[in-house]
């Protein structure tokens, strides 16, 4: 679905408070109530908004850990281990790239403990050769919110 200015702004103010009324993006962007309306209820048809959230403090509810862990599958079985791992509720992301290894995830954890438990389940899973772990020091910016 291609998207417009006046799309791009709708986004963009429900990027900075996904609380905001129609008239109040409305009344933002410069464009009549309805306006927003219909294009956002076309943008949540078309999945272009697929839910809206909030932005958490994840080391203010106990995530003390952000972890990348790369992955390395055998055998093919990418996409089964890669559904499997995102259903993990600590889970943020998970992609497939390119290089040494088959898989990247990125996830928020209490404590090592936590870790520890995370990286031993991948390792025991069918086709998981091998795991490399990073261990994020300091968090410089971490927002996906883009448009």
């Amino acid at each position: 679905m291609p998207i417009d200015e006046i799309d791009r702004k709708i986004l963009s103010e429900y990027l900075k408070d996904a609380r905001s009324s129609f008239r109040e993006v409305a009344s933002k962007i410069g464009v009549a109530v309805g306006t927003v309306l219909s294009r956002t209820r076309k943008m949540e048809k078309e999945g272009l908004i697929k839910g809206y959230s909030v932005i958490l403090d994840h080391e203010k509810i106990g995530y003390e850990l952000t972890a990348i862990t790369e992955i390395t599958v055998s055998k093919g079985k990418l996409i089964e281990m890669e559904k499997e791992v995102a259903k993990f509720p600590n889970i943020c992301a998970v992609y497939d790239v390119t290089g040494l290894t088959d898989a990247i995830v990125i996830a928020k954890f209490h404590d090592r403990e936590e870790l520890s438990r995370f990286t031993k389940t991948l390792l025991g899973m069918p086709f998981v050769e091998r795991t490399n772990t990073h261990i994020v020091l300091t968090t410089v910016k971490e927002d996906f919110r883009l448009i």
